[in-house]
């Protein structure tokens, strides 16, 4: 993502695709939901 998540981790792994996005920040292991056109939109890179 473009912005760091507040614990300071800039991984996340993705968990759902769909209509919205689930994400787990690797850093702290805090989950988020959203819709899917504002995580294509923030995203940076994508490592497999």
């Amino acid at each position: 993502m473009k912005k760091p998540h507040p614990c300071g981790s800039r991984e996340w792994q993705v968990l759902r695709i769909g209509a919205d996005f689930r994400l787990r920040c690797l850093g702290c292991g805090r989950e988020v939901l959203g819709p899917r056109a504002k995580f294509e939109k923030n995203v940076r890179q994508v490592r497999r």
